[in-house]
């Protein structure tokens, strides 16, 4: 029987591939820092199930690859809302 720690890692690897979530994302559903999805991810999960680490890091890239994009997009929001 996995602890629950282990179980948690998968929990959090199954919510991102299916929801394509960011760690920022995924910690506040889960209400856990993201320190610790990223420690569940990257490290337990890689040992717990392979196949679904090789799918989250997958879904990670795509979204450290899009980061800057919705910087702007936020930065762009912040100030049109301080114009008007």
């Amino acid at each position: 029987m996995k602890n629950p720690v282990e179980e948690r890692a998968v929990e959090l690897g199954v919510y991102i591939v299916e929801n394509r979530s960011t760690v920022r994302a995924t910690a506040k559903q889960f209400g856990i820092s993201k320190s610790t999805v990223h420690m569940d991810v990257a490290t337990r999960l890689k040992e717990l199930n392979p196949q679904l680490y090789h799918m989250v890091r997958e879904v990670l890239e795509v979204n450290k690859a899009q980061r800057h994009i919705r910087g702007g997009i936020a930065t762009k929001e912040k100030y049109k809302s301080l114009n008007t």
